[in-house]
């Protein structure tokens, strides 16, 4: 498949341009020629050594990442940006980014996954960004216990080892849940608003265990890295639908 029709058919199923006034990733093709073949596509969270390394030794054509190398223009090509882009270039490896499309899709995104594991129903966007969405919120199909949603996120996410914190200061019996993956602690207080019972993100910020002490909701903060391996992963599984060879690249931070 040439890698124009393969950006075009994510794009299609992403729509990127609906962010495009809230993301500063510069989502899409981030680098690549106007036209090539695509025979094997990498993919991976974030664009960064490790992963252009590992995409380039398996011989990919295209690596596909959630958070990319262009955040609002690249001035000068020196130092580490300089040192990721040279490679790719080097060994015809295509990058393609796609940041808060792919947080927000109801399908294919990062929260619908994290959704997806804890098996929530009557879903709904959540996490208003300008005039989108980056996250859901749902009912659980039975209520969990606190430490029993602790206990599944631990034993499902891919944290690196570093395991999945909880602020324990919500009802004992967790029906209603919001989540924002990867750096979502701006949108506790929405959380909160909304009357939720937990709130389900990537990681926190100081302010977080106050606002969960006083408000008595649950936080769970399950790493940024290990809430965003959804979406790359589901646009890994379109990959194979159009019969295109994919490697997936797990570098987890424990962040």
């Amino acid at each position: 498949m040439d890698l124009p029709t393969v950006c075009e058919r994510y794009d299609e199923r992403l729509s990127p341009g609906e962010y495009a006034d809230v993301d500063a990733s510069a989502n899409g093709l981030q680098v690549g020629p106007d036209e090539g073949d695509v025979e094997t596509v990498a993919f991976a969270v974030d664009a960064a050594g490790a992963t252009i390394d590992a995409a380039v030794e398996r011989g990919a054509d295209l690596l596909v990442v959630h958070h990319g190398l262009s955040w609002g223009g690249i001035d000068r090509v020196t130092g580490l940006d300089y040192d990721r882009i040279a490679p790719l270039v080097e060994h015809d490896l295509a990058l393609y980014a796609m940041h808060l499309p792919l947080d927000g899709h109801d399908d294919l995104g990062n929260a619908a996954g994290v959704a997806d594991l804890l098996e929530l129903e009557a879903r709904e966007p959540f996490g208003e960004i300008g005039p989108v969405t980056i996250g859901q919120r749902g009912r659980a199909a039975e209520p969990f216990a606190p430490d029993e949603l602790a206990t599944l996120l631990e034993s499902e996410l891919d944290t690196g080892g570093e395991g999945v914190q909880h602020f324990d200061f919500g009802p004992d019996e967790i029906e209603d849940v919001a989540v924002v993956t990867g750096g979502g602690a701006d949108w506790l207080e929405d959380a909160i608003d909304a009357g939720v019972d937990a709130f389900v993100t990537g990681e926190g910020k100081g302010k977080v265990y106050h606002q969960a002490r006083d408000a008595g909701v649950n936080v769970f903060l399950g790493g940024h890295y290990a809430t965003e391996t959804f979406g790359v992963r589901a646009l890994q599984d379109l990959a194979e639908e159009w019969g295109l060879e994919t490697t997936y690249v797990d570098h987890p931070t424990g962040l």
